[in-house]
């Protein structure tokens, strides 16, 4: 059925769910048309002035040969019809075995459930434990498909901003204390943080367990970047924390360079997967039979190639780092982790700051696009607001786009400086 405006899939006068979902992810214009993601239209603007696109964080170095050859392997062996709707008993054992292996996080292939990807798992368990109406606190800015997944499930997103001192991103646990009420759900905590790199650290994860179970609120974590951590170390929440309300999940994409497989996976008690996959095995029931035997190979038999990704990555981030700090007025985030750096670049210009225009300027001016950071945020949040002049750059690309862009800024710097 249509509203009066036509649009599909809702009563007279109500909100089709599609249209709350991409409200919520700040996807409507003020005309209320809906648009593309953010990530797509910063594609066609690098494309329109021949500028490095650093704005999706897609790795671009290809996936080790040895994770195509099993995958091939699996193919040739039968591996082509329906996985088991869990996921193939090779996988789920060997994430328990990197769990534990690598986290100190001890868990049985029986607390595994394989999705399509973190995304799937991230809101398949949105909408199983999130009841209509009640609040999902997280930290902002955030990975753009929480709030769109929130809204699916009928409930609020309530997010809670990052601060960035000196370049340095710290969270307001007071701040995260007052969001938390009856009505909390969910906290949903990114750790490795998407985007400002951010890694907590035991002393922290057990603050913000304490805060989820002083209200009784489910700890979903997303720990997508736990292989990409540069400085510190990586530490599991569900490994420090000793409560079956902590729901973990992550994927291969990011560790192995191979985000188009989709292979993901949710940690949690018997119930909790019983609940996510009652709501799973009617999105994607299952997926990526020959790749799950793959990705299992590869946690197992090829720990090294995360160590040598992380290297990789690293060294980028370190040349982007430098040549971002040449240019005046910018104030560089150095992220601990992930595929990404924030620049402030308020001190840039003494004019209005807008994040979404200073980014074009610089796609014109310099010929390297980024993401504007409160596309990252909640609409008219106070976050969106301290981040307005905010640009994340993404120096996962592959090694010549991060050095050509690298030397750009460079030039664009002297070019100010003279």
């Amino acid at each position: 059925m249509t509203d009066h405006t036509g649009a599909p899939g809702s009563l007279e006068g109500e909100q089709p769910v599609w249209h709350r979902m991409s409200e919520a992810a700040g996807l409507v214009s003020a005309a209320g048309e809906v648009q593309e993601t953010v990530f797509g239209r910063m594609t066609q603007l690098a494309a329109s002035h021949d500028a490095v696109n650093l704005g999706q964080g897609a790795p671009g170095d290809p996936a080790p040969a040895f994770l195509l050859d099993a995958a091939y392997e699996a193919m040739r062996a039968g591996a082509n019809q329906y996985a088991p709707p869990s996921g193939v008993p090779a996988l789920r054992e060997a994430i328990a075995m990197h769990r534990r292996r690598d986290w100190g996080h001890d868990v049985a292939a029986a607390d595994v459930l394989v999705t399509a990807g973190a995304t799937e798992a991230l809101t398949a368990t949105i909408v199983a434990l999130a009841p209509r109406g009640t609040d999902i606190v997280v930290l902002e800015p955030y990975y753009d498909s929480y709030a769109a997944a929130a809204a699916l499930a009928g409930a609020r997103l309530r997010p809670v901003g990052l601060t960035i001192d000196d370049g340095s991103v710290q969270v307001d646990f007071e701040a995260l204390a007052d969001a938390l009420s009856e009505n909390t759900s969910i906290v949903l905590l990114n750790t490795p943080h998407n985007p400002t790199g951010l890694v907590l650290d035991a002393a922290q994860i057990r603050r913000v367990g304490a805060l989820a179970e002083s209200v009784d609120a489910w700890l979903l974590t997303d720990e997508v970047y736990e292989h990409l951590v540069f400085d510190g170390t990586h530490t599991a929440p569900a490994a420090v924390l000793d409560s079956s309300r902590v729901v973990t999940v992550s994927s291969a994409g990011k560790a192995f360079n191979a985000t188009g497989w989709k292979i993901g996976w949710l940690i949690g008690s018997p119930a909790v997967l019983e609940a996510v996959r009652a709501v799973k095995q009617y999105l994607t029931f299952t997926s990526g039979a020959p790749l799950q035997p793959a990705i299992a190979d590869a946690l197992i038999e090829h720990p090294e190639f995360l160590a040598e990704n992380r290297r990789t990555l690293a060294a980028r981030r370190d040349d982007l780092v430098a040549a971002l700090r040449e240019v005046p007025g910018a104030e560089v985030v150095v992220p601990a982790s992930g595929y990404f750096v924030l620049v402030d670049f308020k001190g840039f210009t003494d004019a209005a700051v807008d994040a979404f225009a200073l980014n074009e300027r610089l796609t014109r001016e310099v010929g390297v696009t980024g993401v504007p950071v409160p596309a990252l945020c909640q609409s008219g949040s106070a976050t969106a607001d301290a981040m307005a002049a905010v640009v994340r750059y993404s120096f996962c690309k592959a090694a010549d786009d991060v050095a050509e862009a690298a030397a750009r800024f460079r030039a664009y710097a002297q070019t100010l400086a003279g």
